[in-house]
């Protein structure tokens, strides 16, 4: 298994993977047109023909047996430039009255925009067949959320300073999300999916058009509603505990429209990027492989960044012996240069 980055001719293996990622997924909706137009971003981004701010790095992970593409993920070079980028900070109105002797606090939610130029991590699916206790020692879901932060710290000098990842809401055993029903449907006149889908297409603008400006009060909210706030949905928490150690945390944002949390970090305090190193790559017939691949390598090269687990340490003189086939994995020969990352 192996990340690179999108190419042009993967447009049907992406469409498959966003029929399957299903409702809430937004940031891949089954659209043919839409997709082809994200590859050719992704495709500039990685040749460097678009600023920086503007720029979408597209990655998928794909299956060396069979050519099949088993999962995707994204970093957004900055969000909000073009197209607002909108969520609720959670809030706290206190009242009292010092007539009655009451004092009482009241959680709300103020429509927002403070990730406005931020850099986001984004898109990650794993198919379904590529998950799970078969396919434990692959290791797939870290394979396709840590090779971001490798990109990222390889090439630092294009991203801004803080990072931030968008966690899918709770839904119930109906596919429907409590949190929607009790808030969005009441300003937009479409139902979830409709709303998702206008969002996954870049069709933002009508959410600062109809939502209020004002503090939400949580309180008229349902109790279902409230529970949902700053929670994930069930199939998204092991990508929320890989995100929070690497230190990622939630500082109170949620999706505007399921309730998801935003976890955010200084990229400079994320952990992958401060612990990733720069080794020499040695190819040797024979290299001795490790039980447990630990080490996660990736070439440094942005047009042909690649990643993909490795079976040893570096030695201690920053030298990392890989076999022939690892070294074709990767692209890489004697005398080229990897990122090497302990996991």
């Amino acid at each position: 298994m192996r990340i690179r980055p999108i190419a042009r001719d993967d447009l049907d293996g992406l469409q498959a993977l966003a029929q399957q990622a299903g409702v809430g997924f937004t940031s891949l909706p089954d659209n043919r047109e839409f997709l082809a137009g994200k590859i050719e971003a992704a495709a500039r981004a990685f040749e460097e023909r678009t600023p920086v701010d503007d720029r979408l790095y597209f990655f998928v992970l794909e299956d060396e047996d069979n050519g099949e593409l088993a999962g995707c993920c994204a970093i957004e070079g900055q969000v909000g430039r073009e197209v607002p980028f909108y969520n609720y900070r959670l809030g706290t109105l206190a009242h009292s009255s010092i007539q009655l002797d009451l004092h009482r606090t009241i959680d709300t939610l103020f429509l927002s925009s403070d990730h406005t130029g931020d850099a986001e991590v984004c898109s990650l699916f794993l198919r379904p067949e590529y998950r799970g206790e078969a396919n434990k020692h692959l290791r797939n879901g870290a394979l396709l959320s840590k090779a971001r932060w490798l990109f990222i710290a390889q090439f630092r000098d294009r991203f801004p300073d803080k990072v931030l990842a968008e966690m899918r809401g709770v839904f119930d055993e109906h596919n429907t999300s409590p949190f929607w029903e009790s808030l969005g449907k009441h300003f937009f006149p479409m139902d979830f999916n409709e709303a998702d889908r206008l969002t996954g297409l870049g069709q933002k603008s009508f959410i600062g058009e109809l939502m209020p400006k004002f503090p939400i009060y949580t309180t008229f909210m349902s109790e279902e509603a409230r529970a949902c706030i700053g929670q994930v949905h069930r199939h998204t928490r092991p990508a929320m505990e890989m995100l929070r150690k690497e230190g990622l945390r939630w500082e109170g944002y949620i999706d505007i429209f399921d309730g998801g949390p935003t976890v955010e970090a200084y990229i400079d305090d994320v952990r992958a990027i401060r612990n990733s190193r720069l080794c020499q790559v040695e190819v040797a017939n024979s290299a001795p492989q490790e039980s447990v691949s630990r080490w996660l390598a990736a070439t440094t090269d942005m047009l042909s960044f690649t990643a993909s687990w490795i079976g040893r340490a570096p030695s201690d003189d920053n030298t990392i012996v890989l076999g022939e086939q690892e070294a074709q994995r990767l692209g890489v020969a004697t005398g080229d240069t990897l990122r090497l990352l302990e996991t």
